[in-house]
């Protein structure tokens, strides 16, 4: 039986609200330094306090791949801050065995006034990569990265995208024996994150331990054998992939099923939230396959440069389809009677038959003001995409396309 990498025993997290308080660390005083936020105290509004992670217990043994899932405020960030040294527990332990490299956030450990070049240098540094080493996988990095073009351009000037890419290259090419690895891989195009999940795969195979947060389940699932699923800082599951993401998503269900307004799991700087919403059919029918829906949202107030942007997903959390008001259409039509909704108007849903949930944003131009994770949750019945009848089934996929065929002689038909 392989050795563990990593032992977990009672870990605790509490922050106090509405009092200045010391960074935990160096690390996290220079990595939030670095990204413009260095302020050695700092204050947060309200009173009390919050346990961000509540006696954490579980051990990984080497070369396991394992993701954690969990709702927005479940203590993901915090445990895996925890691990990676930059913040400590209030208390329980964590003993890790091996080198760690983390990549927790992007553009944690760059400068913007330096160049690409000068930030690999820094990042690996912090990471702990001797100077020889860096220089020795120096190109690696960069070809891995895509960034050769900008390498001499400081990195303030670069999108996200890039942000994200030159980050991961450097942690991922630091032969760690552990790899932390923080919702980033939902930065950048689907080509580098499919070259992200091969590292992350050879990495594993090479014997070292990886963990994943993520809340793409999809990728999740296929990645890694254990999931650990934490809920309000505790761990609610920790065991098979399917199981977790299963547990997970019926939280979400339990909460989709609160008054809005009492939903407190959200992001966002709330300047606006969204106030309600409603997923329906003509007529009061039901949601069918190919039958005109309505998807609409009402903010708690109008905002200049307001826009909704939701993502529906099928019963395993795989991600469908995207609907973002911000990308214009010229069929799309301005009703200042319509003041803070925002009405999303389908005349053929293209979801085939089964239980679907979406997860819903508001934004004022690039500003989140507001998500909800299982903002609605709904059920397409069987229906018909332009004549075609379209029936539940599992190896069926999620979306029927509206087409046709074209073929000699008689159409077959099976009754």
């Amino acid at each position: 039986m392989a050795g563990v990498d990593i032992r977990a025993e009672g870990l605790s997290k509490r922050y106090r609200l509405g009092h200045a308080r010391r960074h935990d660390s160096l690390k996290e005083l220079l990595g939030e330094t670095l990204r413009g936020r260095g302020a050695f105290l700092r204050s947060a509004p309200g009173e009390g306090e919050l346990w961000a992670l509540r006696d954490a217990s579980f051990e990984i043994r080497v070369g396991e791949i394992v993701g954690i899932v969990g709702g927005n405020g479940a203590g993901k960030s915090t445990l895996l801050k925890i691990l990676s040294r930059v913040t400590y527990p209030t208390r329980g332990m964590v003993d890790l065995y091996g080198r760690v490299s983390s990549l927790l956030e992007v553009g944690t450990g760059f400068h913007p006034e330096l160049t690409g070049r000068e930030n690999i240098f820094l990042n690996s540094a912090i990471l702990g990569m001797r100077l020889a080493e860096t220089r020795r996988k120096f190109d690696e990095i960069v070809e891995f990265s895509g960034v050769e073009m900008f390498l001499d351009t400081p990195v303030k000037h670069y999108s996200s995208g890039m942000y994200v890419r030159l980050a991961f290259a450097v942690a991922a090419h630091l032969d760690p024996e552990i790899l932390l690895v923080d919702e980033v891989l939902a930065v950048g195009d689907a080509e580098f994150q499919r070259r992200c999940l091969a590292k992350i795969g050879e990495v594993a195979r090479g014997g070292r331990t990886v963990l994943i947060v993520s809340h793409n389940l999809s990728t999740v699932q296929s990645l890694c054998p254990r999931v650990i699923f934490l809920r309000a800082g505790r761990i609610e599951y920790d065991g098979e992939a399917s199981s977790a993401v299963h547990a997970y998503l019926r939280s979400i269900e339990e909460s989709s099923a609160l008054d809005i307004s009492e939903r407190a799991d959200r992001l966002g700087m709330g300047w606006t939230r969204i106030a309600d919403l409603s997923v329906s059919a003509a007529g009061g029918a039901a949601l069918a396959t190919g039958a005109p829906a309505c998807f609409r949202f009402r903010s708690e107030k109008a905002l200049p440069h307001l826009s909704c942007r939701f993502t529906i997903y099928d019963r395993v959390g795989q991600a469908v389809v995207t609907f973002d008001s911000s990308v214009r259409s010229p069929a799309d039509v301005d009703e200042p009677s319509l003041g803070n909704e925002l009405v999303c108007e389908l005349d053929e849903l293209p979801l085939r038959p089964g239980r679907y949930h979406l997860d819903a944003s508001l934004y004022t131009g690039p500003e989140l003001q507001d998500h909800l994770e299982g903002a609605a949750f709904f059920e397409v019945e069987p229906g018909r995409m332009r004549g075609r009848p379209e029936t539940a089934g599992d190896d069926n996929g999620s979306v029927c396309v509206p087409h046709r065929w074209r073929q000699s002689g008689r159409a077959a038909t099976w009754t």
